[in-house]
């Protein structure tokens, strides 16, 4: 038996049964022509060998870790420009995984740790992504100059130990290394902070929010910008940090800030826009319109931006910048009142999401993103609170909204939530991952599939998708909270520990601004037992059966945290009550390992007879 160390990367199509169900022949033809075209040359460059293909996927052996990872960014990159022009759901993107580990020679094959691990990175990378393991970032260096994003000590399937992992960033370049123009380095480079709300109404917050995301998409339209992203601007929301400090921060040279103030039928905006690196204001303005004219101040701005930095639009991007997804200010304006309640998880605040969400289709009958917010507030009412809101009637809207926008990512999500419910959970996959790869930032797209994933015992899906839920929405308490239960299951105990620090934090953050509201209450509960802080949590546990006595989802919650602390009486109690009023805990509660203790008694099995 021969035995030797090696790099290995490990390669595969993400969405390919997604691709093969649109379009079987032309999605292996394009794989084909991709192969021959691109990857095989790229890995006899890197002087690799083709170990193996399996499908949609590949095994190659490198003489060296530079070579491997090298060979990675080179195929990553040029994929990027092969995609530039094709449709989001008809790309080929690859996911990678680099590792240096051991393995055993077999004739022409290799196995062992080595390999299964290369496999492990490949399937939590995201697609046209890299990851690679802590030995592979070690002996890397800084010989390629990239830049490597920590990701953390992970669990992986089969893999005894954590691994640390890391990102590669395959857009950027460090400091040093001679720039290309299809980098976006070479572009202007701009962060848009979340704009203040000068309401003095923490609850009006929702519309400047709005607004800011709403240029933020915008501008990413744009190819010849470099924009940070939605998830990481926010981390800046309510941050009292200088703005050349933020610029230093996300490493751009430009930042635009701003504030608005909502009274009645008038609005007032202000933006400035400042060069980081000396602080100079590159361009100011104030606009007091009537509220109506909204979406012409958002496209004014837009448009100052890209006259004061130079940038050049392109014809399409001309015609997408100025598509806004409603011309109705009002109806605009009850789609983010519906998503700001959407995102409280509760009975309560669903049900009015839903209002805020059917006012906005009967104010723009074409608005396909409050179609998509009806179909999901009506989905968690019927998995979490048995509500009779009809299945068909989610996948009439959901659908009503794809034909509205067919690349709406949420509407993609609604569909899949609605296809997973009727059992069709090969097709609602298959959504999901196509949301994913519409909007790889869909705050939606990832928190619903990852709750899928639970349903199916998929927990190590479900960790990476809540993960990077709580990375695009990083003021969401529910998707940490949620993530400390499958971490535990995982055997990630340290990874538990974070997520409970973080997760309390974030719980007492959104009670001190809705102490109405029992959902942080309940998810708080599990952070507390995680930390050892008993007495607090079962007060908390009290204070969530007051606020929610008959509510189902408390019950459940509570019935968690009894559990753990050896209260099995009281637990059962809550779980007789709550999960023939819950359809979507009768699946959790099989693999829930907040139960792990109380599986052998004798009401753990009724229970289980009772649900079916």
């Amino acid at each position: 038996m021969e035995r030797r160390l090696t790099a290995i990367l490990a390669a595969d199509v993400a969405g390919f049964s997604r691709l093969m169900e649109a379009d079987e022949s032309g999605t292996l033809a394009a794989l084909k022509t991709l192969q021959t075209e691109l990857i095989n040359g790229k890995i006899a460059e890197h002087r690799g060998r083709t170990v193996k293909l399996t499908g949609d996927g590949m095994l190659v052996e490198f003489p060296s870790v530079v070579n491997a990872v090298a060979c990675a960014v080179d195929v990553q990159r040029k994929m990027r420009e092969r995609n530039a022009d094709v449709p989001r759901d008809h790309r080929l993107e690859l996911r990678i995984g680099v590792n240096l580990g051991d393995v055993i020679v077999e004739g022409d094959d290799i196995f062992g740790d080595g390999v299964n691990l290369a496999a492990r990175l490949e399937s939590i990378a995201m697609p046209g992504g890299i990851t690679i393991s802590n030995s592979v970032r070690d002996h890397v260096g800084n010989r390629l100059e990239l830049i490597f994003e920590d990701l953390g000590e992970r669990k992986l399937k089969n893999i005894e130990k954590p691994i640390r992992v890391y990102n590669v960033i395959v857009d950027e370049v460090a400091a040093g290394q001679t720039k290309q123009t299809t980098l976006p380095d070479e572009r202007p480079s701009i962060a848009v902070l979340p704009f203040n709300s000068m309401s003095g109404d923490p609850e009006q917050e929702y519309f400047s929010d709005g607004i800011t995301e709403d240029i933020i998409t915008d501008l990413s339209k744009i190819s010849g910008l470099y924009v940070v992203a939605r998830h990481t601007a926010f981390t800046y929301k309510d941050r009292p940090v200088k703005v050349q400090q933020a610029g230093k921060e996300l490493g751009v040279t430009f930042v635009l800030e701003g504030s608005v103030r909502k009274a009645g039928s008038r609005v007032r905006v202000t933006g400035q826009l400042i060069n980081c690196k000396d602080g100079s204001h590159v361009w100011a303005d104030r606009f007091d319109r009537d509220l109506t004219d909204i979406f012409a101040i958002q496209d004014e701005i837009t448009h100052a931006i890209v006259e004061q930095l130079k940038v050049k639009l392109l014809p399409g991007e001309k015609k997408s910048i100025r598509q806004a997804p409603t011309t109705n200010v009002e109806a605009y304006t009850y789609y983010l009142r519906g998503r700001q309640f959407w995102h409280r998880h509760s009975k309560f605040y669903y049900e009015r999401a839903r209002r805020m969400f059917v006012k906005a289709v009967e104010l723009d009958p074409h608005y396909a993103r409050a179609y998509a917010g009806i179909a999901d507030c009506d989905s968690l009412l019927l998995l979490h609170y048995n509500v009779d809101v009809g299945i068909e009637n989610i996948l009439t809207n959901a659908a009503k909204a794809l034909s509205l926008d067919s690349e709406l990512a949420e509407a993609h999500a609604s569909r899949a939530v609605g296809l997973f419910i009727q059992q069709r959970r090969e097709e609602a996959v298959a959504e999901f991952e196509r949301a994913i790869a519409l909007d790889p930032n869909s705050f939606e797209a990832h928190y619903l599939y990852a709750r899928a994933c639970v349903q199916q015992s998929k927990l190590e899906r479900a960790a990476i998708l809540f993960e990077r839920a709580a990375e695009i929405k990083p003021d969401d308490y529910q998707s940490v909270c949620l993530l400390i239960a499958i971490y535990r299951s995982l055997g990630r105990e340290e990874d538990g520990k974070a997520a409970a620090r973080k997760g309390i934090k974030l719980a007492e953050r959104e009670l001190t601004l809705h102490p109405e509201d029992s959902r942080p209450v309940q998810l708080g509960v599990g952070a507390l037992i995680e930390l050892g802080e008993v007495e607090r949590a079962r007060e908390w546990m009290s204070r969530a059966l007051a606020l929610d006595p008959d509510d189902p989802i408390t019950q459940y919650n509570v019935a968690c945290g009894y559990a753990q602390l050896g209260d099995v009486d009281a637990a059962f109690d809550l779980l007789e009550s709550a999960l023939p009023r819950a359809p979507e805990k009768r699946e959790w509660i099989r693999h829930d390992s907040d139960f792990d203790s109380i599986r052998r008694h004798p009401r753990y099995q009724k229970i289980l007879e009772m649900i079916g």
